[in-house]
């Protein structure tokens, strides 16, 4: 309800009127509630609050509803109240929308007033944070949700961060033989950053945000004008065969050109990974070359019309070592074909840990809190 605090009177002063209106003096009004005259002119003088059982007997006294002296009540007080921070509504816009307070917490942000926090946000949204900022642009974000554009984001900033010579699709395509060699051990997961910067493309390693619409595996997006390309992973899934499928799914968007307007974002979990008609062209174009890479199609379709439904531990085994690839490659690859996602687990060799110990990846999360000035 709104009211103009200017022009909030104590209760008393409504209850004097009242009194003056039936002809009642103070003292009356003190016999009817069953009062002393002592307790009941602090009320009338607004030097104490009416409670709520004083309010019951008002209402039975006047033949009124309890709530009227009630509710007289809260409007004075609220009158008296002091302005709360103009603050309060920036921080809650803010907190609305984005998870400022985890941001903060992973040195996205740094703890300030709603103006400095505001700026901040104008700052590491490069400008286009929607609803905050009047002089920022619309976002092209807006249908996504916004824990994914922070993450997206906090790629950015951090890529812009990293030294790499200039992009060169030739250099990156020659390189995918390369890549592929290292997919044989874990820890070639750290070769694969050096390569790719080495080719002009950065890559960064970013600890997703929590929360169910937060769930992101990669993104394909460009800086610098749309010059440097610029590839981002969550590594939610610490598993081989996802991180080898991600990497080869946002350089296959690299190589396209695609994510300069606006950055390709990706969860590619369970059929946003297959090749079904409800993917876009370039989603299905990108899971192709990915699954390619991980273990040629043909191959693996081949070797499953062969071994399925009862497949042996020792033909994945065979297989991978056939293919010069990690058993968890062929194995995530089964997954997709066969639905079933408890075959060969223990072949999903887990990545992280190498990347997060690799001096020449930039990685922010896990622990680890990267560096950058807004």
């Amino acid at each position: 309800m709104n009211f103009n605090p200017q022009f909030v009177d104590p209760p008393g002063s409504y209850i004097r009127e009242e009194l003056e209106a039936r002809g009642w003096s103070q003292r009356d009004l003190a016999y009817v509630l069953g009062i002393a005259e002592q307790q009941l002119s602090p009320i009338l003088s607004g030097k104490r609050a009416i409670t709520p059982d004083m309010a019951r007997a008002l209402g039975d006294a006047f033949d009124v509803p309890a709530e009227f002296f009630s509710n007289l009540q809260k409007f004075f007080d609220l009158s008296q109240a002091k302005e709360p921070d103009p603050a309060i509504k920036k921080r809650a816009a803010l907190q609305s929308v984005y998870p400022v307070r985890e941001m903060i917490r992973r040195g996205w942000l740094e703890d300030a007033d709603a103006a400095l926090m505001e700026l901040q946000f104008v700052r590491f949204f490069e400008g286009q944070v929607p609803q905050f900022a009047a002089a920022a642009k619309k976002t092209n974000y807006e249908e996504e949700p916004p824990t994914q554009i922070a993450w997206l984001y906090r790629v950015r900033q951090l890529a812009k961060l990293q030294d790499a010579p200039r992009y060169s699709p030739e250099a990156l395509q020659a390189a995918l033989s390369t890549l592929k060699s290292y997919a044989i051990e874990a820890e070639g997961v750290k070769e694969a950053t050096r390569l790719l910067n080495a080719c002009g493309v950065r890559i960064v390693f970013v600890e997703a945000l929590p929360g169910a619409r937060a769930k992101i595996d990669g993104v394909c997006t460009w800086i610098d004008g749309g010059e440097a390309p610029v590839i981002g992973m969550s590594l939610t899934h610490d598993r081989m065969d996802n991180f080898w499928f991600v990497l080869r799914h946002e350089i296959e968007h690299v190589l396209r050109g695609e994510g300069m307007l606006k950055a390709v974002l990706d969860n590619l979990e369970g059929d946003a990974a297959g090749e079904g008609s409800d993917l876009s062209e370039q989603e299905r174009r990108a899971n192709i070359a990915a699954a390619d890479f991980c273990v040629p199609r043909d191959k693996m379709r081949s070797f499953y019309a062969r071994k399925a439904p009862y497949i042996a531990e020792r033909d994945v085994v065979g297989f991978a070592a056939l293919m010069n690839v990690h058993p968890a490659l062929v194995v995530g690859q089964l997954h997709n074909l066969m639905r079933k996602y408890t075959h060969f687990r223990k072949y999903l060799t887990p990545v992280r840990k190498h990347i997060v110990e690799s001096s020449s990846a930039e990685v922010d999360g896990w622990g680890v809190i990267a560096t950058a000035d807004l």
